[in-house]
């Protein structure tokens, strides 16, 4: 069998979704994949410019298993390393280390894309389940909550007028009831989805236009838009209504005043398995930020901090997002509660290799 050229294992190397390194004998970087710039927040050619111990700081746990792995000469691994620094923030990721030669191939599996990819199968199992539960609800209380309603109308011309707002309350009621069952019943079957190339700024224009329009009209809302981005492969209307989900939960939270920004970007160096997922769109609000015991379940079902809210909006975003083979998460802190969605691209050319749309969007 052929061995791969040096260009070709650069090449598979450069696709995967984590970050490896090429690191000489005396520590010089001397190859780094798409994934290890995003990682170290820097462009390769910055990269190899440095030693890794320009990167992390000298106790670093990273060092001791490079050295465990040169002295063995076999792999060696360990889970959960602090790779943080000042610079980049908070880094957790598993490492693997393998000798060849005399140089080290450092593979990297950040915690907080496992994280993120974990929350995600979360979210979709919590939607199935109310899935599941729509259904046996729309057959099991539906008719006898139109029988209920029928019963009351029927006894409002019966009643003392006195108390017809008894009736009034019942109708109200069960209207309530019915309409919480009809919004459950949304978390239907994803192969409703109809995915075509979509503009995703023609899905946040329509958004906005509703917003100012309604919701959001004494809210700032702000657009910083990247015009170049290639279209979503997604479904418009399903699109439409996470991102509908998405801007009101943002105008609830900003109040009379506030401010909603509404950004899109492209992230080639971030590649989540089984595709890429290179289009970002962020929803940022200055209210007064989600509570640190709540955010972790902001996006699971009837969790709700409205007195009159459902808890479906948000759990209906990750559910549509999820079916599109995408990522919604969030963060939040006062005055700064920030929903990020990744989407995957369509690409119009199904010849055209990824890294060449990197290369026109970089």
């Amino acid at each position: 069998m052929t061995e791969p050229s040096g260009n070709q294992a650069g090449g598979i190397l450069g696709a995967l979704p984590m970050p490896v390194l090429l690191v000489g004998p005396h520590g010089e970087l001397r190859y780094v994949n798409a994934a290890a710039e995003q990682f170290f927040a820097m462009a390769e050619a910055a990269l190899l410019q440095h030693a890794l111990a320009d990167l992390l700081p000298p106790a670093s746990p990273l060092f001791a298993l490079m050295r465990q792995a040169r002295e063995r000469g076999a792999s060696v691994g360990e889970r959960n390393l602090d790779l943080s620094n000042p610079r980049l923030g908070e880094r957790i990721a598993d490492a693997t280390i393998t000798p060849a030669g005399d140089d080290l191939v450092v593979v990297l599996h950040e915690r907080s894309v496992a994280q993120r990819l974990d929350r995600q199968l979360q979210h979709r199992g919590a939607a199935r389940a109310v899935s599941n539960m729509a259904a046996v609800l729309a057959h099991e209380v539906k008719n006898p909550l139109a029988g209920i309603r029928g019963a009351a109308q029927l006894l409002e011309d019966a009643v003392r007028p006195a108390d017809r707002n008894l009736v009034q309350l019942i109708c109200d009621e069960t209207d309530r009831v019915r309409a919480l069952i009809d919004r459950m019943e949304s978390f239907g079957n994803p192969a409703a989805l109809i995915r075509l190339p979509v503009n995703i700024h023609e899905v946040l224009d329509r958004v906005c236009q509703v917003a100012k329009t309604s919701f959001a009209r004494e809210r700032r809302i702000v657009e910083n838009y990247d015009p170049s981005l290639p279209p979503v492969l997604g479904d418009r209307d399903h699109l439409i209504q996470a991102f509908m989900n998405i801007v009101r939960n943002a105008a609830d939270a900003a109040l009379q005043g506030g401010e909603i920004v509404l950004a899109t970007a492209y992230r080639p160096g971030l590649r989540m398995h089984p595709q890429n997922l290179p289009l970002e769109v962020t929803v940022r609000d200055n209210g007064p930020g989600i509570a640190a015991s709540l955010l972790p379940h902001v996006f699971d079902p009837f969790v709700t901090t409205k007195s009159n809210g459902a808890g479906l909006g948000l759990a209906l975003v990750a559910k549509i997002i999820g079916d599109h083979g995408g990522i919604v998460e969030c963060e939040s802190q006062p005055r700064k509660t920030v929903f990020r969605v990744l989407l995957p691209i369509a690409l119009t050319d199904l010849d055209t290799p990824i890294h060449a749309l990197e290369k026109a969007y970089a």
